[in-house]
C-alpha cells in the first residue's frame, strides 16, 4: 500500500477516536489477546451483563470484577480453539432449545417480562442462547476429552462416605441407619466430575503456556 494512504489512514483513524471522545462516545478496546483471538472492553462488559442476568444477580463492573472476567474468557477461548482445531462436536441452537425454554419457563414464563428483562440488562435473546450453546459446548467437552481417563475406585467412594457423606447424613437423620449402597451413585458421579476438572485444569495450564497471552491492564482500570 502507497505509504501516504497508509498515513493517511491513521490519522483518519485518530480523528474518528478524537471525535468520538469529544462526543462521549465510548471507543471498544483490546483487553486482552489469546494467541490471534482479542478479548475486548465491550466483550467483558456483555459477558458480565449475561452472567449476572443468567444469575438473578447485580451486575459488577469494578477493575476486579473485569479482570476476573477477563480470566475466564481466556480459559473459553482456549477451549474454543480446542474444540475448533480437533472438531469437537458443537451444539446448535436448535439442540439448546429445551435449555432454553425451561430457563424461560423457570424465570420468565411472560414474554413481555422477558423482553423488558433482557432491554434492561443490556443483552439480546440472541446473547443468551449463545451463552446456553458454549455451556453445553463446555459440558460435553469435558465429558468426551476428559471424564473417559477418569478412575474412582470403591475405596474413594468408601473413604468419601465415611468423612463426608455418612456424618451428615447421621446428623441430618439422627438414629436412622445410614448405608453406602444408597449414596454410591451419587459418591461416583461427584468424585468423577471433580477429578475431570482437575484433569482439565492441568490441560488449560498447559494450554496457556503454549499460548501468548497478554493482558492490557489498562483496560481495566
Amino acid at each position: 500500500m502507497n505509504s501516504t494512504l497508509q498515513r493517511g489512514g491513521r490519522w483518519a483513524w485518530l480523528l474518528v477516536a478524537v471525535a468520538a471522545a469529544l462526543s462521549g462516545e465510548i471507543v471498544d478496546r483490546i483487553a486482552a489477546s489469546v494467541g490471534n483471538a482479542v478479548i475486548t472492553t465491550s466483550d467483558i462488559d456483555r459477558q458480565i451483563r449475561l452472567s449476572a442476568f443468567m444469575s438473578g444477580t447485580t451486575p459488577v463492573f469494578t477493575a476486579g470484577s473485569k479482570r476476573q472476567m477477563a480470566e475466564r474468557m481466556v480459559e473459553q477461548a482456549l477451549i474454543r480453539k480446542e474444540l475448533e482445531t480437533s472438531r469437537y462436536p458443537v451444539p446448535t441452537t436448535e439442540e439448546i432449545q429445551p435449555d432454553y425454554q425451561a430457563f424461560l419457563a423457570q424465570h420468565y414464563p411472560d414474554p413481555a417480562a422477558f423482553a423488558q428483562a433482557l432491554q434492561k440488562a443490556g443483552i439480546t435473546e440472541q446473547d443468551l442462547k449463545e451463552e446456553l450453546v458454549w455451556q453445553q459446548a463446555f459440558t460435553q467437552f469435558l465429558d468426551v476429552r476428559f471424564r473417559p481417563g477418569v478412575q474412582v475406585t470403591d475405596a474413594d467412594i468408601q473413604k468419601y462416605f465415611d468423612q463426608v457423606v455418612a456424618p451428615l447424613a447421621r446428623q441430618a437423620h439422627p438414629g436412622q441407619p445410614v448405608n453406602i449402597a444408597d449414596y454410591r451413585h451419587e459418591i461416583e458421579v461427584k468424585l468423577s466430575g471433580d477429578r475431570a476438572n482437575e484433569e482439565m485444569e492441568r490441560w488449560l495450564t498447559e494450554a496457556r503456556r503454549r499460548t501468548q497471552i497478554v493482558f492490557h491492564e489498562e483496560a481495566f482500570r
